[in-house]
């Protein structure tokens, strides 16, 4: 009996040996240190003295002034103060609300683009408290940060240390911005675009990240179909990543990407949906999933190195006279077929590179001689009957590399076409045909 205890004590303390309790929650001994660190950040974002970080709320400003401390210590310019830049919110009481914008800053190398910027936004602020009924009788309920975008916020901090940490592969400009009062006017993405910031022109792309606690329900990118952008994830496919968005055609939620399209710029909303206790009695703050998550920022890195260093994407699609062309209402992206296309019998979009591109693929004599190498991402169209159409470059690297990329591609053969609900249709590819020197 007593051996028995013994056993049975020594088993506990290796159980609760390899967990800690820390900011608010379980923490595995075993997490890695961007775990550790999202932990803690949510865990701080989602606690109930922020009051739910609603807009105008003393814990929104303690929400912004957090932000800011933690965008300088992994070596980020905050160019909006301390707590935020304060802007107001005329209600309809007469009554004006303060919230805050954070702002973040790294600057690119290049001296040709770290004049243009890319936006990397996520929400500030919260729902606040609510008075909810229960049992008959009327209570006040705090929306816990976690159910209110506590994870890109948190994802945005930790997609700042990592461009920080390499900002010298940054071509472009990166803001990095939290935006305050967003979850009913988007108030504080529209003071940055018309009131804040005086070079909106030359905003080139903006990246919005909103609900990205959950990815086991999913991982989604909205474009409003914008053929750059979808381009660039597609392509993004045809490479080792630890995760891959689904585009949709539909919205998922409203959020400060809308003001972005508003002006005509090119923006992308990641998230992975709706929480399952989002807006309920339920506090989810610590069944986000972390490992999940951290695959999911990878991915936006990687996603946001192409955005910053690649050709700027166009909003609308345009020739080379700048008349848009092209309707694509009736081309289907290569993830939403029912069918994937395929060549030489392989539905694996990698076959078309192993079989046709590289076999075929001339390497320009005076690029081999100026040392010139990279990847070209190119973009075309099979028609229903499988022939390759507008085949045209979306990232370059060099004038001499980009012709024989659209040369090899346009030179195909025909596709077994694409299926959706077993009609054929036109598909759209992207992929990168990458040009290497061997060093001998």
């Amino acid at each position: 009996m007593i051996k028995s205890a013994v056993f049975f004590l020594s088993l506990l303390v290796g159980v609760t040996a390899s967990a800690q309790f820390r900011d608010g929650g379980w923490q595995d001994l075993n997490d890695s240190e961007v775990v550790k660190a999202m932990k803690e950040q949510v865990g701080y974002l989602s606690s109930a003295a922020l009051e739910g970080r609603k807009a105008g709320s003393e814990g929104e400003r303690a929400a912004a002034e957090y932000v800011s401390e933690v965008l300088l210590s992994y070596g980020v310019d905050v160019i909006s103060g301390d707590g935020g830049e304060v802007f107001g919110i005329r209600q309809e009481n007469g009554d004006t609300l303060e919230s805050r914008n954070v702002i973040g800053f790294i600057p690119g190398y290049d001296p040709e683009m770290r004049d243009k910027y890319i936006v990397i936004g996520a929400r500030l602020d919260n729902l606040g408290t609510s008075t909810v009924t229960v049992d008959g009788e009327s209570r006040q309920k705090i929306f816990y940060g976690a159910n209110g975008n506590a994870s890109g916020l948190t994802l945005l901090m930790q997609l700042a240390r990592k461009l920080s940490t390499n900002s010298v592969l940054l071509k472009r400009s990166v803001l990095l911005v939290a935006f305050g009062s967003s979850v009913d006017l988007c108030a504080g993405s529209w003071y940055f675009l018309n009131r804040s910031f005086p070079d909106v022109e030359n905003i080139d792309a903006m990246v919005n990240l909103d609900m990205l606690g959950t990815p086991s329900n999913g991982f989604y990118a909205y474009t409003a179909s914008n053929v750059d952008l979808n381009s660039l994830i597609t392509g993004l496919s045809g490479s080792l990543q630890p995760v891959q968005p689904r585009i949709v055609a539909v919205e998922p939620v409203n959020s400060d990407h809308r003001m972005f399209y508003d002006k005509e710029i090119p923006s992308v909303f990641f998230t992975t949906g709706m929480y399952p206790g989002y807006n309920t009695d339920k506090d989810t703050a610590w069944t986000l999933e972390y490992e999940g998550m951290e695959r999911v920022l990878e991915y936006i890195y990687n996603f946001t190195l192409e955005l910053v260093n690649g050709a700027a994407p166009d909003f609308r699609e345009a020739d080379e006279s700048g008349r848009r062309f092209r309707d694509s209402a009736d081309i289907v992206p290569y993830s939403e077929c029912d069918v994937k296309p395929a060549f030489l019998g392989s539905s694996d979009p990698s076959a078309f590179l192993t079989k046709w591109v590289y076999v075929y693929l001339r390497y320009p004599e005076e690029a081999v001689e100026n040392g010139i190498q990279g990847r070209v991402l190119v973009n075309f169209v099979l028609d229903e009957k499988g022939k390759v159409h507008d085949v045209r470059v979306v990232r370059g690297v060099n004038e001499l590399l980009d012709a024989e990329a659209v040369r090899v591609v346009s030179a195909s053969p025909n596709w077994r076409p694409a299926r959706v609900r077993g009609e054929k249709v036109k598909c759209e590819i992207s992929m990168y045909i990458e040009f290497k020197l061997e060093k001998r």
